[in-house]
């Protein structure tokens, strides 16, 4: 067992890597700037934790994703590895402390939001922390033909100049061709060096139904359908109309969305990571860091606008290694929204600064002001304000972000948070003089460990809990105890943040550059187009379009997706099919025959022979020669 895999065992229980982690930790390890493309479910985060943990020093971790960052930051700890993570939102002080322990704690883990590395107090730490590696997450969106481009990330690059001789290892689950060439150029790969796993799911059958009433056709099938999955749906209301309509039909179901209190979100995931709850139907919010093994279904009720999304989502069923299904139902009001949906992700250049200029307005900024300060942001309280579409609100946020003028976050769940000031001798002297204080004290440090070296997240009704009090006591405690500066307490709440990255300028300035909107919008409209041809396909394996769009291609084919089954299925419903390929079979092998001449000699109605033919011809199972002849190739 070498060191790897000595680390691995100790820390996560693991004898074996699953595919393709040893190779990646070993090309690090070489000392080479690797990119790693690895399946949703793959296991990336092992990669960077457990060659961090073999050297001495600390790993920076990038990631635009908080909730998924404090994820990572909170296991990590629980497994006695120390990690810390700074991001939007954190008070100053929390940041220095944060950036101290980083330096002196002896850390092994700093998880850091993009924007971060332009700031001057990361920059005048950076250079005397011991690193031993650069982690990009979510690497795709470094690349401006990525899903989901930030210009934040553009910036990583100029961590190369800080920490020279350190390598950089990038991750990122789906990337097509161009994106993983323009992943390495902009992280200023020394070598091209791509590590990948397959994209093909062996384990997981693709399935697309047309269907008008997706609802009676999910309940019909479900009532049919053995273990638990996940339906995912665009809208929030969606997820808990359909919840319900499952319940009534006496299937164990719960909606899930990012608008809930993030205890009753933790509530009801557990609920359904332990089995007591069949069916979990969600926005795209779900499924960030949840590892449930045994999901036997994902199903798509609406059409996602990107195959990266839809096969990220997808791969949440089957982990296990089992068959799992991934169905989409579709319709003919699915390609009218899809079709909508590029005005909708595109508005016009006056919106956008309109959007603009009432994004100033509402934060009460004065041109030339502003810059770099992070800000609460609600996008439903600012959209009512000015009377604007919210959908159309915040992709042109997205515009104004991808053009540098803004950063908008996640919507981030803070606990409430607190760090004693005093030390331990002051805080005695304190207790001494104001008994009336010293039992909930006593109960904070019972309670929680690092209260002195850093901000330590509490839930005040655990603590109200505890000391039989109520719960606006523990408020009054530690809001007294704040302003006698015994503690810094940060009570915890719930939004996202804009940070304005450039002062507020006149609206009229705004620039939207031709990459950033109409290229963009060009590359949306074959985002949307290739969704449409995988859903409407019916000669193509589901499998190999979804391995060509990520660039693998002569995939082989799955034979188990819908329309591998229809085919290859040898049932008698099928044999005209299987009549039709022999015959094609039989004429191809005698001579090459241009394509009319081929549907000619065939004794069955054109249009079906001429299906058969393309089927056929996309299954490289015959060939156009230069002269446009048809051969047969098996």
């Amino acid at each position: 067992m070498n060191r790897f895999q000595e680390i691995l065992k100790e820390n996560w229980g693991y004898s074996t890597f699953r595919p393709l982690q040893q190779e990646i930790i070993n090309s690090i390890a070489d000392g080479k700037d690797t990119l790693g493309l690895m399946p949703t479910g793959g296991g990336k985060s092992i990669t960077f934790q457990v060659y961090s943990l073999s050297q001495e020093g600390i790993c920076l971790v990038i990631t635009p994703l908080i909730a998924l960052m404090r994820d990572q930051v909170d296991n990590l700890n629980r497994r006695g590895i120390k990690a810390l993570a700074i991001y939007s939102g954190m008070t100053r002080n929390e940041i220095d402390i944060a950036y101290d322990n980083a330096l002196y704690g002896n850390y092994k883990f700093l998880y850091l939001s993009p924007e971060r590395i332009t700031t001057d107090r990361f920059r005048e730490r950076v250079g005397r922390m011991n690193v031993n590696l650069i982690t990009v997450d979510e690497a795709h969106c470094i690349s401006q033909w990525g899903y989901d481009f930030r210009p934040s990330y553009l910036k990583i690059s100029e961590l190369r100049e800080m920490l020279p001789g350190v390598p950089v290892l990038a991750l990122t689950a789906t990337a097509t061709k161009d994106v993983v060439k323009d992943i390495q150029q902009q992280l200023l790969f020394s070598a091209e060096n791509v590590l990948r796993q397959s994209f093909e799911r062996k384990n997981l059958v693709y399935l697309v139904r047309a269907k008008e009433d997706k609802i009676q056709y999910f309940l019909k099938t479900l009532q049919k359908t053995k273990g638990s999955g996940i339906v995912y749906v665009r809208s929030r209301k969606r997820t808990r109309e359909l919840a319900w309509e499952l319940q009534q039909n006496n299937i164990s179901a719960d909606f899930y969305h990012a608008g809930l209190d993030p205890k009753l979100r933790t509530k009801k995931q557990e609920s359904w990571k332990k089995g007591e709850i069949r069916v979990i139907v969600a926005t795209n919010a779900f499924g960030m860091g949840i590892d449930k093994p045994d999901v036997r279904f994902v199903v798509h009720m609406d059409v996602p606008d990107s195959l990266e999304a839809y096969y990220q989502e997808a791969g949440r069923a089957g982990r296990d290694g089992k068959k799992a299904a991934a169905v989409l139902l579709f319709n003919q009001s699915d390609q009218i929204r899809l079709k909508k949906s590029v005005g909708e992700n595109f508005p016009d250049v006056e919106y956008v600064r309109r959007v603009y200029h009432a994004l100033g307005n509402y934060f009460q900024l004065a041109e030339g002001f502003g810059r770099n300060q992070i800000l609460d942001f609600s996008i439903g309280d600012f959209a009512r304000s000015y009377n604007l579409q919210i959908i159309r609100v915040f992709n042109s946020l997205k515009i104004l972000q991808r053009e540098g003028y803004i950063e908008l976050t996640d919507e981030i769940d803070s606990p409430a948070k607190v760090h004693f000031m005093m030390n331990r001798d002051e805080l005695y002297k304190f207790q001494v003089k104001n008994a009336r204080f010293d039992a909930f004290i006593k109960l904070l440090l019972r309670s929680y460990t690092g209260l002195f070296s850093e901000y330590i997240g509490i839930d005040e009704e655990l603590l109200a809990k505890r000391a039989s009090i109520p719960v606006e006591s523990v408020w009054k405690f530690l809001n007294t105890l704040n302003s006698h500066k015994v503690v810094h307490y940060i009570p915890g709440k719930k939004t996202p943040y804009i940070l304005f990255t450039k002062e507020r300028l006149d609206a009229k300035r705004i620039f939207l550059s031709k990459e950033n909107y109409n290229d963009r919008k060009t590359k949306y409209i074959k985002q949307i187009d290739s969704v449409l041809t995988y859903a409407s396909s019916s000669t193509r394996c589901r499998s190999q379009l979804l391995m060509e769009y990520f660039g693998e291609e002569n995939g082989p084919l799955c034979r188990t997706c819908d329309v591998c089954q229809t085919f290859h299925n040898k049932e008698s419903g099928n044999e005209r099919r299987n009549q039709i390929v022999k015959q094609i079979k039989n004429e191809l092998q005698k001579q090459p025959l241009f394509f009319q001449e081929l549907v000619d000699n065939i004794e069955e109605k054109e249009e079906v022979v001429i299906k058969v033919i393309r089927w056929l011809s996309d299954h490289q199972q015959l060939k156009y020669r230069d002269d446009n002849k048809l051969v047969w190739l098996q």
